[in-house]
């Protein structure tokens, strides 16, 4: 079980690989892969192909569309008789007349009315809108189908005018104009429209289409070196390509096939993890870093998959720049591209023109990554957003350009999807906020809110310990100078050092910048003042993690004295004791690990010691900074942080610069 424990970093990382790996695998269309790439419009750049097999020439999509609509509109649209329709009008009219006190005049008109209704129905009456287009369809009346035209049919206005004009040729005083208008609401269609009818015989033509239109027999040559690749060479091709992932994914060949997928997705995986582990340890060492890392990545994957099954001309729409955004929001350029990278190469399995699409994304990643260093800026990604959109644009023309040589095929709707790519970008933000949640990570647009002095835990600090509080906001300031003159992260800087010594809240009167005349340390033995101070980071961290700040911040409480020796006590004890042991006038570190801690620890020395300076001078307070600067480096202070001599030659001169600038003072130049 202990071994277990030890690896258990380890293995969490393996495991993580390979679950990686086997969703990406999973995803992977389900075929061989053809050992050619097939660019359309530019040269084949292979050796001379032919045929390894006959294989049938496959219609395009086009060509299957353009049959299918030919077919259909050979089929007439279907149109059935309704004969009860005629039927219960000619009773209806009958036992209306009937019911009338005719006379010889009216009878005669309603004998005429009634042989027009009877010779009509039978020839067919359409509802007048289908007789406004003149085109052949097929009546079927019971059993028996008959072709002709639909104005051989009469249409119930035309009925409805042929028994107006009737009664015109008798004496409007005969028949009233209610009996008229009954009559003519009588009128109804007999013939309507047969949808199901008409969908079944279309069904029916156009299933016999052949999707192929062709033969290629085995060691016919289908395309030289150097032909281009386009017309009916594509087809062919693209025919080609079609039998051979048909055959290639067949029962006995599938377990190989999948295990060729799975090395070549699982050689990227593992170059993500091998980059970190000797370029980021510290990101490497965190496993939720890592997971965010993955889970980052998949999720591009999985949604360019879903895009490709829906329609592959949607994977444009498909913001593939979010992925270094965020993670350039969370880490830095560097991580930011190769994650961008390793996707990329993933997703180049899924989509098609596989060149193109990485260029594309690619460059506008590139240029998502080198314009937006501080993300919580709106306007900024604003402009990033435009830029990147406009490099999509910008390339698609060019490459629209080699394939055609002129722009008359540029597609609209691909610029659309430019568009959508782009607002879809601007989402980043939210995400964040909810990736922060999830794993724990700290934003810019956090710490900005966090180097709010009015914020509920600098607001106690100030109320309970206001010389610390002042001690914070000057060490803030000239770590943030130093920061900025080494190209470190100054926001992350500034927010480390005002909530560095939150700690001291809770013996306030024990750290002399809170001390008036009095210092409770006079009635305590060295030892015993030594472990109140040095205990001030533990309570530090123990009040951050309560009131729930970064992890990234906490690490500024843990480092900001590393494993220093608290020097005053420790001397104090030493003249009553010269064999005392000092790990018990040392913190308990650990050291700086980074850039950012290692600014602080030495801002928080130079400030709090600078205290002490009598009558300071321009050059005592340079060679004051240098002596702080040299202890911490004697003891070892950064030997785990990434910080270089030149860098922190940097740091002292804008620290002594800072000093001298708070006391007033010039440099003694030499005359």
């Amino acid at each position: 079980m202990s071994l277990f424990y030890r690896f258990q970093a380890i293995l969490y990382k393996i495991l993580l690989c390979l679950f990686v790996a086997g969703v990406v695998v999973y995803l992977l269309p389900r075929a061989g892969s053809f050992q050619y790439e097939i660019q359309a419009g530019k040269p084949w750049q292979y050796e001379t192909l032919l045929a390894p097999y006959d294989f049938p020439i496959q219609k395009t999509q086009d060509e299957l569309d353009e049959e299918r609509k030919l077919l259909e509109s050979n089929v007439p649209r279907y149109f059935s008789v309704q004969s009860e329709v005629k039927a219960r009008i000619l009773d209806a009219f009958d036992q209306y007349v009937g019911a009338l006190a005719a006379n010889e005049t009216s009878n005669a008109l309603f004998i005429t009315w009634r042989t027009t209704l009877d010779e009509m129905y039978n020839v067919g009456v359409v509802p007048f809108s289908e007789t406004l287009f003149e085109e052949e369809i097929a009546l079927v009346n019971s059993t028996r189908k008959t072709t002709l035209k639909i104005g051989d049919l009469y249409s119930d206005e035309a009925v409805k005018n042929e028994l107006q004009n009737q009664r015109k040729a008798f004496d409007s005083s005969v028949v009233s104009d209610a009996s008229v208008q009954y009559v003519l609401s009588l009128i109804a269609p007999n013939v309507s429209y047969d949808q199901a009818l008409t969908t079944q015989f279309r069904s029916e033509a156009v299933a016999g289409i052949v999707p192929i239109r062709g033969l290629v027999t085995k060691g016919t040559r289908v395309i030289a070196k150097g032909e281009v690749v386009e017309g009916e060479k594509l087809k062919i091709l693209q025919s080609l390509q079609l039998e051979y992932e048909s055959q290639t994914w067949t029962q006995s060949n599938t377990t190989w096939i999948i295990l060729g997928y799975a090395l070549l997705v699982i050689i990227p995986v593992l170059l993500l993890f091998v980059f970190l582990w000797r370029t980021r340890p510290l990101v490497f060492e965190n496993n939720k870093r890592t997971t965010f890392l993955c889970v980052n990545i998949l999720l591009m994957v999985l949604l360019t998959k879903v895009m490709v099954d829906v329609n592959p001309q949607y994977v444009y729409a498909v913001p593939i720049c979010m992925l270094p955004l965020l993670l350039r929001t969370f880490f830095d350029t560097r991580i930011a591209l190769f994650s961008l990278m390793i996707a990329l190469f993933l997703i180049a399995f899924l989509v098609p023109n596989s060149f193109e699409f990485m260029f594309l994304q690619m460059m506008a990643g590139i240029l998502a990554s080198l314009t937006v260093n501080d993300l919580y800026r709106r306007a900024k990604l604003f402009i990033s957003v435009g830029l990147i959109v406009g490099l999509y644009v910008v390339s698609y023309l060019a490459f629209t350009l080699i394939h055609d040589g002129n722009l008359n095929q540029l597609s609209y709707d691909i610029l659309l999807l430019f568009v959508i790519n782009g607002l879809a970008i601007l989402f980043v933000q939210p995400l964040i906020y909810i990736f922060e949640k999830v794993f724990g990570l700290v934003s810019d647009a956090s710490l900005l809110e966090l180097s709010d002095t009015n914020s509920k835990l600098l607001r106690e600090l100030a109320d309970k310990a206001p010389g610390t509080f002042q001690h914070s906001l000057q060490v803030a300031n000239i770590a943030e100078a130093a920061a900025n003159a080494i190209g470190a992260n100054t926001l992350l800087t500034r927010v480390g050092a005002l909530y560095h010594d939150i700690g001291k809240m809770k013996n306030p009167v024990f750290f002399s910048e809170n001390q008036a005349s009095y210092s409770p340390h006079d009635d305590l033995s060295s030892d015993v003042s030594a472990k109140i101070i040095i205990e001030h980071a533990l309570h530090g961290i123990t009040l951050a993690r309560k009131s729930k700040l970064p992890d990234r911040v906490i690490d500024f409480i843990r480092t900001h004295h590393g494993t220093t020796t608290v020097l005053y006590f420790y001397q104090q004890a030493k003249q009553h004791n010269p064999e005392i042991d000092i790990e018990a006038f040392q913190y308990p570190g650990p050291k700086p690990f980074s850039k950012e801690t290692a600014i602080v620890m030495i801002s928080d020395g130079v400030e709090a010691a600078s205290k002490s300076l009598k009558e300071p001078t321009a050059e005592k307070i340079i060679a004051f900074v240098d002596k702080i600067v040299q202890r911490l480096m004697d003891e070892k202070q950064f030997l785990e942080a990434n910080i270089t001599l030149r860098e922190i030659e940097t740091i002292k001169k804008v620290l002594a610069e800072k000093l001298i600038s708070s006391y007033h003072l010039r440099v003694a130049y030499p005359e």
